[in-house]
C-alpha cells in the first residue's frame, strides 16, 4: 500500500534541497529524516555515512554527484504532511541533476553557507529555480562556523541574486556561541539544548539583549506583509483591513502566517531562516517552514500541454479526478530491478497493471512494478496519485517523457540540457571488453542527457563528453567498478567547435559505375555562418524537376552526419546549408547517392581550413583568495588568457570573477594551491564559445 495515498494533498510538499557544493545540503537532508523518524541514526557526510549518498563515489569523496529520492512525514499543528525530498548535487558539473529535478519540484529549500554566502553555484541554481517558477525557502546554514554572518548572507541573497529575502528568523548568538533563533512570527525564542542530537529543544522569551533586534526585524517583516495584504480588501473587510495596513491593530498570528505563504507562492519573497545542521539547531523549524509556506500540488497552476496529434493547447488540473499524466524526470540502471525512471504524477491515478502512452516517443506499455524511494533502499506499492515521485521499473522512457491515459493523450513541456564542453578517450583493454563498453556506455547515456558519446572517425577512438573533468572522472571510475569494464582513459580534451567565417558556394558530382545500376547525384550547394546558438538549418531552393523531391532528404541526411567533423575534426555549428540546384539520373540516382553527393559537398567547403573559425569554451571562473595573494593569481589569470571581469573584497577575502578559456583550466586546482600556499578556492561554469586565436587553433590542427 503507498503510505502517501491516504494524505490530503493539501498536506503534499515535494521539494528539493539546492545549494552551492558543501553548503551542508545532504547534512540538512541527513537532519530532516533524523528528525521525522525515517532514520533512527544521523549520517554523516564526512565520514561517507550519508543515507542520501549512497553510491561509493559519493562516499569517498564527501559530494553529492546524483540526485537522490526520499519520502518522510511531519507533524505540524496537528496536521500530517506527506514530504517528498530530491537531494541535488551542489557541484557544478553535475548541475543537469538539478534542472531535471526542479522541472518536477514544487517548491525547494536554498542552502546557503553562512560564511561564504551566496557562491557561484547559489546563482546557477536560483537561475534554475527562476526559470521553473519554483517558490522557495532560503535557509543560512552553518551559523556555528567562525565567520559566519547572517545578516550579510541576507544582504548578498538580496544584492546577488535579486531575490527578496524574508526574514522569519535571527539568531542567537553567532559562531560558537550559535545556540538557537528568534522565530519573528510568534516573537519567541527557540533554544536548542542537551546531547540528544538536537530532537529536544526549549520555546521561550527573548533574550533581554536582543529584544530591540526582534522588534526591528519584526517591524521589518510585518512591512512587507502589509503590502500584501493590500491586495485582500474587499467590501466586506475594508474597515478591518485598512486598520492591519495603518499598524491601528496587529495582525493575527493566523493571518500573518497566511499572507506569508500567499508572498511566498507569487514569488514576492523569499522566506529566510537560519541554523546550524551539523550541530543540530535550526532543522525542525526549517520543516514547520516549508509546511507553512511551501506549495502543495493544488495550490500549483495548471499543468498545460499539447494534444501530441493535433498540437492543440490541453489542460489537467493537479488532482486524482482528471486524467493520468505525469513526466519521467530521471533514469538509473539497477542491478537488482533492471531499469528504473524517476516519475512524477501530476494528474489522475496509476495502478500496477494500467496501460499507458509514452506520448513523447508514441509507444505503449503496462506498468508492471512501482517502487517508493529511500535514497537507494526501495519499497513496492500498487499504485501512484497526483502529487507522488514514485519509481517505474522497467519501463521505455528516456528523460523527459511524457507518460499519460492512452486514451486522453497529452504532450508535456520536456527538459533541456546543456551541450557538454570536455572529453575523454575511451579504449578497451581487449577486444573481449569492447561489447562490455558499448553496453555500459548506453546506460550511462540513458541515465545522464549530460553525458554524449561519439566516435573520433579517423582514429576509430570512443570519446564520452560531458560538463567537467569531475564528472568524467565519475563515468571513467564508475565503468571500471560498477560494470567491470577494462578500458584505458585518455586525458581530459577539450570540446572544440567549429563555424564558418564567410558564405561559401559548393558543387559536387557523385558518379560511379561499376557494372549493372550504377550511383549518381549532383548538387550545389550554398553554406551560410548564423548568429551564436542557431544550431543547424537546412533549406533546399530546387525548382520543379532538377532533383525529385524523394532525394531531397538524403541531401539534409547526408550534411548531418559530416557535420560532426569539419576542418579541425570538431563538430560544425551555427551554419545554413542551401541546396540550390542539381540533377539526377533515371536509373542511376537514389537518396544513398545525394546523401554521399551531400557529404563531400560539406567536406570541400571545409577543406583548406580558410573558411573555417574554431572556437573555444570560455568558462565563467570564480577564484576566491586571501587578499595577501591577490596580485599573484591576477597576474596568473592573464598568463592563461583569462579576463577579468571584477574583484571584490568580503573582509580579508577577494573574490576575482574572471573568464578563462577551458583549455587553460586543467590540472589549475594544483596550480591554484601552489601559488596560493593552498589557501585559495575557485569554481567554473561554461560560459559561452569563443573564436580561439589562431596559434590555438594552429596547435590544435597539428594534434589532430
Amino acid at each position: 500500500m503507498n503510505k502517501s495515498a491516504s494524505f490530503d494533498l493539501n498536506f503534499y510538499r515535494n521539494i528539493g534541497i539546492i545549494a552551492h557544493i558543501d553548503a551542508g545540503k545532504t547534512t540538512t537532508t541527513e537532519r530532516i529524516l533524523y528528525y521525522t523518524g525515517k532514520t533512527h541514526k544521523i549520517g554523516e557526510v564526512h565520514e561517507g555515512q550519508a543515507t542520501m549518498d549512497f553510491m561509493v563515489q559519493e562516499q569517498e569523496r564527501g559530494i553529492t554527484i546524483g540526485s537522490a529520492a526520499t519520502n518522510c512525514s511531519w507533524t505540524k499543528d496537528e496536521n500530517l504532511y506527506n514530504v517528498n525530498i530530491i537531494d541535488t548535487p551542489g557541484h557544478v558539473d553535475f548541475t543537469v541533476e538539478v534542472e531535471r529535478s526542479l522541472r518536477v519540484l514544487d517548491g525547494a529549500v536554498v542552502v546557503f553557507d553562512g560564511v561564504a554566502g551566496v557562491e557561484p553555484q547559489s546563482e546557477t541554481v536560483w537561475i534554475q529555480a527562476n526559470k521553473h517558477r519554483v517558490p522557495r525557502i532560503c535557509f543560512v546554514n552553518k551559523m556555528d562556523r567562525s565567520g559566519a554572518d547572517f545578516y550579510r548572507c541576507v544582504s548578498m541573497i538580496e544584492d546577488r541574486l535579486d531575490g527578496k529575502p524574508l526574514v522569519l528568523n535571527i539568531p542567537i548568538g553567532c559562531e560558537s556561541d550559535f545556540k538557537g533563533i528568534i522565530d519573528l512570527v510568534s516573537m519567541k525564542s527557540v533554544i536548542w539544548q542537551g546531547d540528544d542530537l538536537g530532537a529536544s529543544f526549549v520555546v521561550g522569551e527573548i533574550p533581554s539583549d536582543l529584544v530591540d533586534k526582534a522588534n526591528e526585524w519584526r517591524d521589518s517583516l510585518t512591512e512587507e506583509i502589509r503590502s500584501c495584504l493590500l491586495d485582500e480588501i474587499n467590501d466586506e473587510n475594508e474597515e478591518l483591513m485598512m486598520s492591519y495596513i495603518e499598524g491601528e491593530k496587529e495582525i493575527p498570528l493566523n493571518l500573518l502566517k497566511d499572507m506569508i505563504r500567499k508572498g511566498t507562492l507569487a514569488a514576492k519573497f523569499f522566506p529566510t531562516l537560519c541554523g546550524s545542521s551539523f550541530k543540530n539547531k535550526g532543522v525542525q523549524t526549517l520543516l514547520d517552514a516549508v509546511a507553512d509556506y511551501l506549495p502543495s500540488p493544488l495550490d500549483l497552476t495548471e499543468i498545460k500541454g499539447t494534444n501530441p496529434k493535433t498540437d492543440e493547447e490541453i489542460v489537467r488540473k493537479h488532482n486524482i479526478d482528471d486524467h493520468f499524466s505525469g513526466l519521467a524526470f530521471k533514469i538509473t540502471c539497477d542491478k537488482y530491478v533492471g531499469t528504473l525512471t524517476y516519475f512524477r504524477v501530476y494528474s489522475g491515478t496509476l495502478k500496477v497493471g494500467d496501460s499507458y502512452l509514452n506520448s513523447t516517443s508514441g509507444k505503449k506499455g503496462k506498468i508492471g512494478r512501482m517502487l517508493l524511494l529511500h535514497a537507494n533502499s526501495r519499497e513496492d506499492i500498487k499504485e501512484a496519485k497526483a502529487g507522488d515521485v514514485v519509481a517505474l521499473c522497467g519501463i521505455d522512457a528516456t528523460t523527459g517523457d511524457t507518460l499519460c491515459d492512452p486514451s486522453n493523450p497529452i504532450l508535456l513541456e520536456s527538459i533541456e540540457f546543456p551541450e557538454p564542453v570536455m572529453s575523454l578517450s575511451l579504449e578497451p583493454e581487449s577486444k573481449a571488453e569492447i561489447d562490455k563498453l558499448s553496453k555500459a556506455l548506453e546506460s550511462l547515456k540513458k541515465e545522464d542527457p549530460s553525458f554524449q558519446v561519439t566516435t573520433n572517425i579517423e582514429t576509430q577512438q570512443t570519446l564520452i563528453h560531458g560538463m567537467g573533468e569531475l564528472q568524467l572522472d565519475v563515468i571513467a571510475d564508475r565503468l571500471k567498478r560498477e560494470f567491470k569494464v577494462g578500458v584505458k582513459v585518455g586525458a581530459p580534451e577539450v570540446s572544440y567547435r567549429e563555424k564558418y567565417r564567410k558564405p561559401v558556394e559548393i558543387n559536387y558530382q557523385h558518379k560511379k559505375q561499376s557494372g549493372g545500376a550504377g550511383q549518381f547525384a549532383y548538387v550545389e550547394m550554398e553554406f551560410h555562418p548564423l548568429e551564436s546558438g542557431s544550431d543547424f538549418v537546412f533549406e533546399s531552393k530546387i525548382k520543379e524537376g532538377a532533383i525529385p523531391r524523394e532525394y531531397i532528404p538524403g541531401v539534409e541526411k547526408g550534411v548531418r552526419s559530416a557535420m560532426t567533423t569539419g576542418y579541425y575534426g570538431y563538430p560544425m555549428v551555427d551554419f545554413k546549408a542551401v541546396l540550390v540546384d542539381g540533377s539526377y539520373h533515371d536509373v542511376d540516382s537514389s537518396v544513398y547517392a545525394f546523401d554521399f553527393a551531400a557529404r563531400e559537398a560539406f567536406r570541400k567547403s571545409v577543406s583548406g581550413g580558410e573558411n573555417s573559425v574554431l572556437l573555444e569554451p570560455l568558462m565563467d571562473v570564480e577564484i576566491t583568495s586571501p587578499e595577501d595573494y591577490m596580485g599573484t593569481i591576477i597576474g596568473d589569470v592573464s598568463g592563461k588568457r583569462g579576463e577579468i571581469k571584477s574583484t571584490d573584497s568580503i573582509g580579508k577575502i577577494t573574490v576575482i570573477k574572471c573568464f578563462i578559456p577551458l583549455s587553460e583550466m586543467f590540472g589549475y586546482i594544483g596550480h591554484l594551491r601552489q601559488i596560493s600556499n593552498g589557501r585559495a578556492s575557485f569554481s567554473m561554469k561554461f560560459s559561452k564559445y569563443s573564436e580561439a586565436p589562431s596559434h590555438i587553433a594552429e596547435k590544435v590542427k597539428k594534434s589532430k
